[in-house]
Formats: C-alpha cells, sequence, structure tokens
C-alpha cells in the first residue's frame, strides 16, 4: 500500500451518526435567544429550533450504546441560516450552538470516550454576511476584497432580482469564492489546517465539484494531511467519483450511488416514486432485483481502490433527501432490512438522527425535524435491531475489513459472504413476501455437516451435498450465520 492509497484506519472501523446541529438536542446550559420555534412543533424552511452542541454532549451515553463511534456534523460557524451554510465566520462556532467553548467542551469529551468528530467545510461559497463580502457590499469597487469574488458590476445587487456576481445556484445569499484568487485560496487552507490543529478529526466537503481546479483539492489535502495524517476527507459527490478517489484528493465520498441501490432493492414495491424522483440530482433510479443489487453493490468496491472502498461513507439518507423510511412510505422492515445491509457491507455506516427511532420526512425542511426526545414515541423495535447490527459490526472485524462476496442472488434472496483472515460470515436477506427455503450452493468455501448458528438469533442451518440447507428464512427478515466451530 502507498501513501496515495491510505485512508485512516479509525475510519475503516467507524460507525457515523450524522447531526443536524440546530434539531438534535438542546441543552439548558447553552444560553439563547428569544423566538426560537417550540422544539415540538412542525418545522419551517427558515425557522431555529435551538439545538446546541452541549445538548449533543449530553446525549453521548446514548448514542455510544446504539453503537456510534463518529459524528459528522452539519455545519455549525456563525451563520444566518438555520442549517448554517451560509457562513458569517469560519473561525467562530454560531453562538445559538453554544460557541467555541461548547465546541471544545464536547471535542473534548468526544475524544476522551475513544470517539471521532469530523465538520462539514463550506469552501464554495460563503454568503453576505462574511466579512470581505459585506466590505464589498458597503464600498463597492473600492473595497480592496473586490477581486475575492467575482464581481460583474457595482453595487451589488445583494437581496433583489439577480445577483451581480458569481452566486452557487444563482442564489444572492451565497455569493462564490474566486478561489483562482491566491489569498482567498490561502484563506480557506487556513480555516482547514485551524480546525485539524485544534482536533477535529475531518472535513465532509460540501459541494467540491464546483470549484473546477482539482489542484484546489489537492493542496486542501495536503494542507490537512500535514496537519493530521489521519484526518478524514469525505466529499460530496452524488454520481460515481473515481476522479475523486485516486489518493491524491478526497479519502471518500458521501456514497449517494449506495443509497440508489438500497432504494432501488428494498424499496421495490413501497416507494414513494414522487419523493425519490430527482434525489440528491440522480437519474431516476430503477427497482433492482436480487441480482442486480448484488451486481451493483459489488461493482461500487470494484470502481474505486480498496482502501478508498473501505473508506467510503455508506449513507441511507441524509438531511438533502427525504428520509428512507419515508421513501419507502413507512415501510419498516423495508428500512430495518437496508440497515443490516449497511452494517454488514464493507465502508463506514452512517445514521442519520433519528432514523433508528422511526422518524420520517420528506422533502426539506421535513426530513429536518427535531429528535424527539419522549422516549414514548419512539419505535424501540427498530432502534433495538439497529444497535444488534452496530454491535455486531463493532464485534465482528470481517464486516468492517472482510472481502464481499455475493454468492446467492435470485428474485427477493440475496446471499453474500463476508471473510478475513479465516473468519467467515454468511448474510442472508429476504426481501420477498414468502418465506426462503434455503439451499444456497457454497461448496467453494464450506465442506458437508458444517452447521450455523444464527447471530441474529434466528433459525441455523447446515451444509448438505455442497448446498446450505435445513433452514428457513421468514419474509423480510435477514440472517447472519456463523460456522459452529
Amino acid at each position: 500500500m502507498t501513501d496515495l492509497t491510505h485512508t485512516p484506519d479509525w475510519v475503516k472501523n467507524a460507525i457515523f451518526y450524522q447531526i443536524f446541529p440546530d434539531r438534535f438536542a438542546k441543552s439548558k446550559n447553552v444560553e439563547k435567544p428569544e423566538h426560537l420555534e417550540p422544539w415540538s412543533l412542525p418545522v419551517t424552511q427558515h425557522g431555529f429550533k435551538g439545538g446546541d452542541l452541549l445538548g449533543v454532549c449530553e446525549h453521548l451515553d446514548y448514542l455510544q450504546d446504539l453503537g456510534v463511534t463518529a459524528l459528522y456534523f452539519n455545519p455549525i460557524f456563525a451563520s444566518a441560516a438555520n442549517h448554517r451554510y451560509h457562513t458569517f465566520d469560519y473561525y467562530q462556532v454560531d453562538p445559538i450552538l453554544g460557541g467555541n467553548t461548547a465546541y471544545f467542551t464536547l471535542l473534548e469529551e468526544v475524544h476522551r470516550r475513544g470517539m471521532y468528530l469530523i465538520l462539514d467545510g463550506v469552501f464554495n461559497h460563503a454568503s453576505r454576511g462574511f466579512f470581505q463580502f459585506h466590505h464589498i457590499l458597503e464600498n463597492g469597487e473600492k473595497s480592496p476584497y473586490r477581486d475575492w469574488f467575482t464581481v460583474y458590476g457595482y453595487p451589488l445587487n445583494a437581496y433583489h432580482d439577480k445577483p451581480n456576481y458569481s452566486a452557487w445556484w444563482n442564489m444572492p445569499a451565497l455569493p462564490q469564492f474566486n478561489t483562482d484568487n491566491p489569498r482567498v485560496r490561502e484563506f480557506l487552507f487556513g480555516i482547514a489546517r485551524y480546525w485539524i490543529e485544534q482536533g477535529a478529526d475531518g472535513w465532509r466537503l460540501d459541494v467540491p465539484f464546483e470549484i473546477k481546479d482539482p489542484e484546489f483539492w489537492r493542496k486542501f489535502r495536503v494542507i490537512t494531511k500535514e496537519a493530521n495524517p489521519d484526518a478524514y476527507l469525505v466529499g460530496e459527490i452524488p454520481s460515481e467519483a473515481q476522479e475523486w478517489l485516486q489518493g491524491d484528493m478526497f479519502d471518500a465520498v458521501m456514497n449517494y450511488q449506495f443509497t440508489a441501490a438500497c432504494v432501488g432493492f428494498f424499496g421495490k414495491g413501497s416507494r414513494d416514486d414522487g419523493l425519490i424522483s430527482g434525489m440528491m440530482g440522480l437519474p431516476e433510479i430503477p427497482e433492482l432485483d436480487a441480482s442486480g443489487f448484488a451486481q451493483r453493490t459489488r461493482q461500487l468496491l470494484e470502481i474505486y481502490p480498496r482502501q478508498n472502498a473501505l473508506a467510503q461513507l455508506n449513507l441511507l439518507d441524509s438531511h438533502d433527501m427525504p428520509r428512507f423510511l419515508s421513501m419507502v412510505r413507512g415501510k419498516k422492515d423495508a428500512f430495518r432490512l437496508a440497515s443490516l445491509f449497511q452494517m454488514t457491507y464493507p465502508g463506514a455506516p452512517c445514521i442519520y438522527y433519528g432514523d433508528e427511532i422511526g422518524l420520517m420526512g420528506g422533502r426539506d425542511p421535513d426530513c429536518r425535524a427535531p429528535f424527539p426526545w419522549d422516549e414514548a414515541v419512539w419505535d424501540h423495535d427498530l432502534r433495538n435491531a439497529i444497535r444488534t447490527y452496530t454491535h455486531l459490526r463493532l464485534k465482528h472485524p470481517v464486516l468492517r475489513a472482510g472481502e464481499f462476496e455475493p454468492v446467492f442472488a435470485q428474485e427477493a434472496c440475496l446471499a453474500y459472504l463476508r471473510h478475513l483472515d479465516g473468519e467467515q460470515l454468511f448474510v442472508l436477506l429476504n426481501t420477498g413476501n414468502s418465506t426462503w427455503d434455503l439451499n444456497v450452493p457454497v461448496e467453494k468455501w464450506f465442506a458437508n455437516a458444517v452447521e450455523f448458528e444464527d447471530l441474529l438469533g434466528g433459525e441455523g442451518a447446515v451444509i448438505e451435498e455442497g448446498h446450505l440447507r435445513k433452514g428457513q428464512l421468514p419474509p423480510w427478515q435477514g440472517a447472519v450465520l456463523k460456522p459452529i466451530s
């Protein structure tokens, strides 16, 4: 393995949990402004609920019990938007979140527990409140910062009609940096370096494809890896990302191609095509049978160097799309089996906050609802199932770093082998409405008479005539079979 293909080992062993800071938890120890929206009322596009970082700190026990080992935060820096992608100050954590003091308190406790934390880096665009842009807004062409952005005329038209400067999606609230300017680059690289030196464990990078010069991201990697060679760099690239994962830019991407495959397979028969259409700008997502799903998920491992494949951020949903449970019209069996696959597939799984208790939500802002801390409204069966899957992954290295080999894929039934250094586990998934009478050819891997136990507590199986037999898998159930020594 060369330096070019190295990715952080901790990532390959991690289970991530994505937190939208305004909506996860609110501490009584963070002073808040008035006029926050009540936590229990439906979300609005622009309202603030008042979640904060000390609230996260106070619920780390909950997250660790769930099996979480790493946190991925949506932006936390000072901003006038509840999602905080409109950055005012890249060196100040938003005061509504508790400011820098709350952040460093959280970071210290996360690290004390042996957990990790990555931040969301928005380096393509800033906001109208960003100092250098506001300086141009006030001073026009006399501003010494006028070449930090691409301006087409003065005065700036920042609040009415179309902006007369380069803005992301032509939205005046999001002026795009002129990253061809060396001073802008040094400013952005300085931010990247600072927060890694202060202890953050990596960056999730927002819309990196909008910065067209790959040398920007190559230099970004050098800067962050000099600060911490084990810093994790994961880009928001919805498409296949071979050009980004050659060892000179990112360690991984947010694996929306994995998401699409899971929607296509586990969502068949229940998916809401109206919600799914246009998801993350992807083409229409076809329904997949077991064979198509096995082929696609194996392909997603083979198109990348192995080190990058093991570091991929594998998600079922996020803040930018409907929740998986809503995309399958509330069919919890589909979400549960998708989660089992996620936890038994190579790459770092990422749970979007609240999914584990059955939180639903359509398009933005509904997919960003506050976490309900009243346990009476939780789906405890679903949470217990996901907790079982996460702890199974943590217990068995083969599920994190082993080879992935589909061995049977027919209609709704899928079986695949994970193997590593002599440890072997069979994973079986039945996404159909009929019981699966097991008859899976396995003579390549096991001798006759080998018996298996189901680590999920279901019926075991045995090898006869080169086939896995004497077992049944009910509809919409899974099994993780381990040979009995």
